[in-house]
C-alpha cells in the first residue's frame, strides 16, 4: 500500500477534509457579504465556518489526545462543544450590528456569521450532505431572496423633524393636510417649544407606500420660507 493511499485512509486526512470544506463552504458565504461591502466579509465567515470545524474535531477525534495520558476510552459531549461555539459566535454577531440613526444595519450579516458557524459544525462532525444543503440554502437566501425581497411592495417609514420660529410655526392641521397629500398617513406626532432658542418643533412617524413619497415632501419643506429646518429619516432595518 502506498504512502499516498495510506495517508487518505488515515484520521489526519480526514480532519484535513473537514478543515478545507470548512474554510470552503464559510468563503462562499462570505463572498456574497463582502460583495455587497459589508464588514463582516470574506475571510470573516471562512475563519468562522474554520473555526467551528477545528473545534469540533477536539470532540470528534477525542481518543487521540487522550491516549498519551493512558486512559484508553473516554466519552466527551459533543453537543457541550457546539453550545460553546454559539455563544461565542453570539459576542461576534453583536459587532457586526451597528445602529446608523433610526436605521439598525448588520442584521443580515450576523445571523450569516451564525449559520456559517453552525455550518461549520456539521463539516466538523463529518456531516456533508447536511452542510452542503445549508450552504446553498444560505447562498439563496442571501441572493435570490434579497431580488424578492427588493420586487415586494413595502411600506416607506420615515421620521419627520421639522422646526418653526416659536413666532410664526404651521398649525398641526396645516401639517397632517400637507404630509396626508404627498401621501403619507402620520403614525404618531410629538410637539416641542422651546422659547430661550425660539423654535417650534414637530416630530412625527410617518408611513407611505412608495419611499419617493419622501423626496416630494422634502422638495415642498424646501420652498416653504416658515420653515426653519427639517429631517426626514428612514426608519428600518
Amino acid at each position: 500500500m502506498s504512502l499516498l493511499t495510506t495517508f487518505l485512509a488515515s484520521e489526519q486526512y480526514q480532519m484535513l477534509e473537514h478543515l478545507v470544506l470548512a474554510l470552503g463552504a464559510g468563503a462562499l458565504i462570505g463572498m456574497e457579504r463582502s460583495y455587497h461591502g459589508r464588514p463582516a466579509g470574506f475571510r470573516t465567515h471562512a475563519l468562522v465556518c474554520l473555526a467551528s470545524a477545528l473545534l469540533m474535531s477536539v470532540t470528534l477525534y477525542q481518543h487521540l489526545w487522550f491516549k498519551p495520558v493512558g486512559m484508553d476510552h473516554v466519552n466527551l459531549d459533543p453537543t457541550r462543544m457546539a453550545q460553546g461555539i454559539m455563544t461565542g459566535i453570539g459576542f461576534l454577531g453583536a459587532g457586526v450590528i451597528m445602529k446608523e440613526g433610526l436605521s439598525v444595519r448588520g442584521l443580515t450579516t450576523s445571523a450569516s456569521i451564525w449559520i456559517t458557524a453552525s455550518i461549520g459544525i456539521l463539516i466538523g462532525v463529518g456531516f456533508y450532505f447536511p452542510a452542503a444543503i445549508a450552504t446553498a440554502l444560505v447562498l439563496s437566501t442571501l441572493t435570490v431572496l434579497r431580488w424578492i425581497e427588493l420586487k415586494m411592495p413595502t411600506l416607506f417609514y420615515a421620521q419627520l423633524i421639522v422646526r418653526f420660529k416659536a413666532t410664526n410655526n404651521m398649525s398641526e392641521q396645516e401639517l397632517r393636510t400637507l404630509v396626508k397629500a404627498h401621501g403619507f398617513s402620520v403614525a404618531n406626532l410629538n410637539y416641542r417649544l422651546d422659547r430661550e432658542a425660539g423654535f417650534f418643533e414637530y416630530r412625527m412617524a410617518m408611513r407611505a407606500p412608495k419611499a419617493d413619497a419622501g423626496r416630494h415632501l422634502t422638495e415642498q419643506l424646501a420652498l416653504m420660507e416658515k420653515v426653519v429646518e427639517f429631517r426626514i429619516s428612514p426608519m428600518g432595518d
